[in-house]
């Protein structure tokens, strides 16, 4: 079920090549989103307006701002005219984290490094996650992007936004979330997993969008050993991958998939991909 206010209803004109037409369509809100942390902004991104606190602890986890949900004191979402504030108040002195990654951005939705303070920060190094066993089938990654087609009523609705899905083996989209920012939408599914308190290293993570650097990096983060998605990755996110041990698992579409790093936790020939 879709939120009311998450869309928009836009009246138009359909155009093609049998003639002109009145349309209507549902439109995705998007809507600048502040993340606060004890009276100070980190970011502000562009978001759709819902599963807001879940967006907000994913993001919160993943950029380092806190390494766990019990760094959280306080929360809560308020609303104003020109946009939302997600507040944080953190236990501790967390200072030192806030300053390391605070960010002042305000851009288009999907440039995840826009306004960041410095390079270094960037390109941050990250955990490397343990070998385990197998987390996936090859039937699972070959059925990702599909199962996750179940899961994006606002897709269904806008056509316009991403989704990042949570997998289970045997193929189970566990929970999902939508955003018109992939990189939201990721952020929004690791949130719902703390919430929830799913294990994020006992299954896969499915986006709807390419791999790029900060896709790696908040996956990574999460604890999760499997990616994958149904577009392609950027050169510098598959090496970035292959160092931290990140199994990666591109153009997963129409039954098959391309494998790129760690394929061991893939257990192959367990169904035809083809």
């Amino acid at each position: 079920m879709v939120s009311p206010w998450v869309t928009h209803s836009a009246a138009g004109l359909s155009v093609r090549r049998e003639g002109v037409r009145d349309i209507n369509r549902s439109l995705p809100e998007e809507t600048p989103v502040a993340l606060v942390f004890d009276g100070t902004t980190a970011a502000v991104m562009m978001a759709t307006p819902d599963d807001l606190a879940d967006f907000a602890l994913g993001f919160a986890l993943t950029e380092g701002f806190i390494t766990h949900p019990e760094d959280v004191a306080e929360f809560e979402i308020v609303p104003h005219d020109l946009g939302i504030e997600a507040r944080f108040w953190l236990t501790g002195d967390r200072s030192e984290a806030l300053k390391t990654r605070r960010r002042n951005m305000l851009g288009p939705v999907g440039c995840g490094l826009c306004g960041i303070d410095s390079l270094e920060q960037a390109i941050r190094s990250l955990p490397v996650l343990a070998p385990g066993k197998t987390a996936v089938s090859q039937c699972d990654v070959a059925r990702a992007t599909d199962a996750l087609r179940a899961h994006q009523p606002l897709h269904d609705l806008t056509r316009a936004v991403h989704a990042a899905g949570f997998m289970r083996p045997g193929g189970q989209i566990l929970c999902a979330r939508e955003d018109v920012g992939r990189h939201n939408a990721l952020d929004k599914l690791i949130g719902a997993m703390a919430h929830q308190g799913i294990d994020p290293r006992e299954g896969a993570i499915v986006l709807t969008s390419r791999v790029s650097v900060e896709m790696v990096q908040k996956t990574v983060i999460a604890g999760c050993p499997v990616l994958i998605a149904v577009s392609a990755p950027t050169a510098h996110a598959l090496r970035l991958a292959d160092r931290a041990g990140l199994t990666l698992a591109a153009f997963a579409r129409e039954g098959g998939f391309d494998l790129y790093s760690h394929p061991d936790r893939i257990q192959t020939g367990a169904c035809n991909a083809a």
